[in-house]
């Protein structure tokens, strides 16, 4: 059991490096710092929005519109944060 606790840490914290991927490259696209026309940055682009879209997309929805911020991606690594940390504290010393 410890081990598929484990994997879930593991997976948790790539989905965080993720997350702060697709905000970074965000910004290069928003300032036109990356040419998108290329097929390799839109293929990383497709896939940093593919992958953080399923869960950013609620999160907007409940978020107030504060214009061009978009703090959703701040919301879910918090709730990551906390997944962590309960699993971490709460779960894990009480699996055998």
């Amino acid at each position: 059991m410890r081990a598929i606790l484990d994997v879930i840490l593991l997976a948790l914290n790539i989905y965080v490096w993720i997350i702060i991927a697709s905000a970074i490259f965000s910004w290069l696209h928003a300032f036109n710092v990356v040419n998108t026309r290329n097929q390799f940055v839109a293929m990383i682009g497709n896939f940093l929005y593919q992958a953080t879209e399923p869960l950013l997309a609620p999160i907007r929805r409940y978020m107030p519109n504060l214009g061009a911020i978009d703090i959703s991606p701040i919301a879910l690594l918090l709730l990551i944060f906390l997944a962590q940390r309960v699993i971490a504290l709460y779960i894990y010393p009480n699996v055998f």
